[in-house]
C-alpha cells in the first residue's frame, strides 16, 4: 500500500519550512481561501473555521492526500492584530503590543481526503512584550520587515528580542505551524514519524 500525498495547503514559505523538519516530500497549494472576518466571531475560532477551510480547499480534487491547512490569529485585548502590510502599521502594531501580552490562537487542520475525516487543533500562545522604545522598533522593522507576519515580529529571527517570555506548549506554534500536534495527527494517520 503507497503512502497517501502530503499536502500543504498554503504558500507560506515559514510553514513549508517548519513542515520540512517533520516530512522531506509535500506538496504546496495555494488555498485560495476568503479570510475575512465572520461578525461577532472569536479570534480562535477565526482561526479555527480558516484551518479547516483551507484544509478542505487545498484538497480539492485530490484523492490519495494528507492535506495539512494552518491559520494563525493574533489578539492584543479583544483587538485582532492582523498582518501589518505597511511600515506604519507595524508600527502601530508593535507600538500597541509594547508592555503587554499578545495571545496568539494558531489553527492546524489534518484533512484526510481517503476518509473524509479532519483532525482539529489550535494552540494557544502568550508573548508577553518588553517595554519598547520607539527607537528599538524603527531599527527592528528597518532590519526585519516584518510585513506579512500576525503582530508584525518574526519570533524566529530578531523579534525574538522584542520579549520578556513566550509562555505555549509548542514553539513552533507561533511561527505558523504547530508542529507536535502536526505530528501526533500525522502519525495516527499512518505515518512513521520519525
Amino acid at each position: 500500500m503507497s503512502l497517501p500525498t502530503v499536502v500543504l495547503g498554503s504558500t507560506s514559505r515559514y510553514r513549508a519550512e517548519l513542515l520540512r523538519r517533520l516530512v522531506d516530500d509535500f506538496q504546496q497549494r495555494s488555498p485560495g481561501t476568503d479570510e475575512s472576518p465572520l461578525p461577532d466571531e472569536q479570534p480562535s475560532d477565526r482561526a479555527r473555521r480558516l484551518a479547516v477551510a483551507k484544509a478542505r480547499a487545498a484538497a480539492d480534487g485530490l484523492e490519495d492526500a494528507l492535506v495539512i491547512g494552518s491559520d494563525q490569529v493574533a489578539e492584543l485585548e479583544g483587538l485582532v492584530l492582523d498582518k501589518p502590510g505597511t511600515m506604519e502599521r507595524a508600527r502601530e502594531q508593535l507600538s500597541a503590543s509594547s508592555g503587554r501580552e499578545v495571545h496568539f490562537h494558531t489553527a492546524l487542520c489534518l484533512y484526510d481526503t481517503r476518509s473524509g475525516q479532519a483532525q482539529v487543533h489550535v494552540d494557544h500562545t502568550r508573548v508577553h512584550f518588553r517595554s519598547l522604545a520607539t527607537d528599538e522598533i524603527e531599527r527592528y522593522i528597518a532590519r526585519e520587515q516584518p510585513l506579512d507576519c500576525a503582530g508584525s515580529f518574526k519570533c524566529e529571527g530578531l523579534g525574538i528580542s522584542l520579549f520578556e517570555r513566550i509562555d505555549n506548549e509548542d514553539p513552533s506554534a507561533l511561527i505558523g505551524l504547530p508542529l507536535i500536534a502536526l505530528a501526533r495527527m500525522l502519525r495516527e494517520a499512518g505515518l512513521a514519524l520519525p
